[in-house]
């Protein structure tokens, strides 16, 4: 029913099933794996108002086993991304493997599917950092300098009748600053090179 991918690695089709609504896969070597992607095969879908939340479990520095839930899989949404990279320091959350003794080695860690009731996937919060941006870093990075230049901007706007005269300073209506903040971010949605042409 799931798969699971790491780049440079076998793709995983066979999950070790550890109760009726439980799967886990081995991730040996997770030290050097940054991104996992947990799909599903296409071969049974989910029952009607199910899904699988998707959790990350590492060993600490005293072999207990930490989950981090990454985000889900559903039959509308049947694969997804995660950066695992940066969790592997992080705090664990509540997770349905919890009564479950799987075997933890310090060098292996584990995907965990549970297929649980889509209501109760959209009341849980998954991991912040373990969700792939879907823009690529030049798209942030404009993205973080408009809304830098615009918070910077704004920090000297004053009324006219907080301005004294001064003929050496040019000032710029704050709403002439929005206006070209909100056209450059509806042309950079529209097209992130459109700055090329």
């Amino acid at each position: 029913m799931f798969g699971c991918l790491v780049a440079g690695r076998l793709v995983q089709a066979a999950p070790q099933q550890v109760a009726e609504d439980k799967f886990v896969f081995d991730l040996p070597d997770y030290e050097n794996i940054n991104h996992v992607v947990v799909f599903m095969l296409g071969t049974v879908p989910f029952p009607d108002g199910m899904g699988g939340s998707v959790y990350f479990c590492y060993p600490d520095q005293s072999g207990m086993a930490v989950w981090q839930l990454l985000g889900f899989v559903t039959n509308e949404k049947p694969s997804a991304i995660f950066k695992i990279s940066g969790l592997k320091s992080g705090k664990g959350s509540q997770h349905p493997f919890g009564a479950m003794n799987l075997p933890q080695t310090p060098t292996v860690a584990q995907i965990g599917i549970s297929v649980e009731l889509l209501e109760n996937l959209a009341q849980q919060t998954p991991v912040a950092s373990a969700a792939v941006s879907s823009v690529d870093s030049f798209t942030e990075f404009t993205q973080k300098m408009l809304d830098n230049f615009y918070n910077f901007a704004s920090s000297f706007a004053v009324t006219q009748a907080q301005m004294t005269p001064n003929p050496s300073e040019a000032f710029i209506p704050a709403n002439v600053v929005l206006k070209w903040y909100e056209n450059f971010q509806r042309r950079l949605t529209q097209n992130p090179l459109f700055w090329k042409t």
